[in-house]
């Protein structure tokens, strides 16, 4: 490891010891990327194992049962363990005090304690999920999986059920800091578009995960107890099932693309030199997708039999939140009018996201539609949207940001041709992935079955060609980053030439950020 590694916020030793009771937010930082690498790659195993199985119509690679176990697996990692916690528990970590010039977060050892309870709670759901298998996937849909199935259900759930702990305390940690611990002169309006996603998200996170909680312990309490809440035949409703997970679950969307956001916005402003373009429009969108997030969550519900009135609402608030995110599209865009722009790894990411983000948005509405809804309903078209959304937007922004921040959090330099090339690898990979999806799934191709005809055979091998291409795009951060650790080259305070307090300290940062606490005079994106 580097000197300067050693010099300065790692400078407390490198005994275990020192690392498992710290309350230095770098070192959590640190702590929480690799739980989350190493949940990410677990989920990525079960990926390419699902697409093994649908290179051939028949089911002769994984059993019925094997597959619905594998995507839930699949599912339950990705969307609990890696896509909800990834943005804030790592670079929201690491740069949110620095951002907002503080020394640390407002609860150092809530801070600690979030980690424990995200990786135990994590531990503990793989352990049963692999070891029990479940077969419900991630939705937990009842009465399926409070009467039904024979699966580790409330192993699963009481492991989903503890996580949602460390989310809570996470949100309330960014939170408080954002509220009391600004350095003079950083008042609201000259925060960066970073600290507004993730503290947007917070808000999302302490409001919404409770919901959810609620409603995994109604499961197990249903499973247990053969209390009537969602059974029909015993009084239940299987229909509440849906209100109380989606209240929660469709918020989550934005919990995992709110944080990508802002990345994406300090990758655009950055690199193309330009002051971003509507900054205080770009606020008021990242606030209101936060908002409107809340009154959407029955557009997953319009062939459920929910009334028509409800549906026609649904699909009228479906549509607006369209609005401010296509205003945050479009100011990204103009933030890159008369740029001078440098294709850097972490502009390639950047500009992938507008790319992916607008196509997973613009087939969103095609969802939001109620005539429309009832085909795509339940297809691949609604498996290829979401992974539009949440991997080729947050998956990609979340590795935009640790190339653009991989610098500052270790003070080493990473190969820029390499980086390059496994940001094309995305790319390209992502789409021959989950584009032939569409066509799937508007062809009339159900999700969650290891079964089809052979008519769709082709399509589902350029899928599971595109798979492989992509998993070579995820392997190789992997590899230059951990050489750069070790060989790369220093890479001083401030090698983007970016604005941004934390880039007024050194690299890696001191213990406790900065030397002083610095003054600011102006806005976050001061670029002439």
């Amino acid at each position: 490891m580097t000197a300067e590694v050693h010099k300065h916020y790692l400078s407390g030793g490198w005994s275990l010891h020192s690392w498992l009771l710290t309350t230095d937010h770098k070192r959590i930082c640190w702590l929480y990327l690799v739980s989350i690498t190493g949940f990410f790659f677990l989920g990525g195993i079960a990926a390419l194992l699902i697409r093994l199985e649908l290179m051939t119509p028949p089911g002769d690679f994984l059993t019925a049962e094997g597959y619905n176990e594998t995507f839930s697996l699949h599912g339950i990692v990705m969307v609990w363990f890696f896509l909800i916690p990834s943005i804030p528990a790592t670079l929201g970590n690491f740069l949110m005090p620095m951002m907002v010039g503080a020394r640390d977060l407002a609860f150092p050892r809530l801070n600690l304690l979030s980690w424990y309870i995200y990786t135990l709670g994590g531990i503990f759901t793989i352990v049963m999920v692999i070891g029990g298998g479940v077969d419900t996937g991630w939705t937990f849909y009842t009465p399926y999986s409070s009467l039904f199935s024979s699966s580790a259900v409330i192993a699963a759930v009481a492991g989903v059920f503890i996580v949602g702990f460390s989310s809570i305390l996470t949100g309330i940690n960014f939170i408080v800091t954002t509220h009391t611990m600004r350095a003079p002169g950083m008042h609201w309006l000259r925060l960066p578009l970073f600290v507004w996603a993730n503290y947007a998200t917070s808000l999302i996170l302490v409001l919404a995960t409770p919901v959810l909680s609620v409603t995994l312990l109604l499961i197990a309490a249903e499973r247990l107890l053969g209390i009537g809440i969602f059974d029909p035949s015993l009084g239940g409703d299987p229909l509440l099932f849906q209100h109380l997970f989606w209240f929660y679950s469709h918020p989550a969307v934005y919990i995992m693309i709110l944080p990508a956001m802002g990345v994406v916005s300090e990758l655009i402003t950055c690199f193309s030199k330009n002051r971003i373009f509507g900054y205080k429009g770009m606020v008021l969108a990242i606030m209101a997708i936060s908002l409107f997030g809340f009154v959407v969550w029955g557009h997953h519900m319009f062939t459920s039999g929910q009334s028509l009135y409800a549906g026609i609402l649904f699909s009228f608030f479906s549509f607006l939140v369209a609005v401010p995110s296509a205003v945050k599209t479009l100011n990204w865009t103009a933030t890159l009018y008369r740029g001078r722009i440098t294709f850097t790894a972490p502009m390639i990411y950047g500009l992938s996201f507008l790319g992916l983000f607008a196509i997973g948005g613009l087939t969103g509405i095609f969802l939001a539609a109620l005539a429309l809804d009832v085909h795509l309903h339940d297809t691949y078209f609604i498996t290829a949207h979401f992974h539009y959304i949440m991997v080729g937007g947050a998956v990609t922004a979340y590795l935009g940001g640790l190339h653009f921040w991989w610098p500052k959090m270790t003070g080493r330099l990473y190969s820029e041709l390499w980086s390059k090339i496994a940001a094309l690898a995305l790319f390209i990979g992502f789409n021959l992935t989950f584009f032939p999806q569409f066509l799937l799934g508007y062809s009339g191709m159900p999700r969650r079955y290891h079964e089809y005809p052979e008519a769709f055979q082709l399509l589902h091998v350029m899928s599971s060609l595109g798979s492989v291409v992509l998993a070579i795009g995820y392997l190789l951060p992997l590899v230059y980053f951990t050489w750069s650790l070790f060989r790369g080259a220093p890479a001083g305070a401030n090698p983007w030439q970016a604005e941004g307090l934390e880039w007024r300290t050194a690299s890696p940062p001191p213990k406790h950020n900065f030397v002083s606490i610095p003054r600011v005079t102006e806005g976050p994106y001061a670029y002439r």
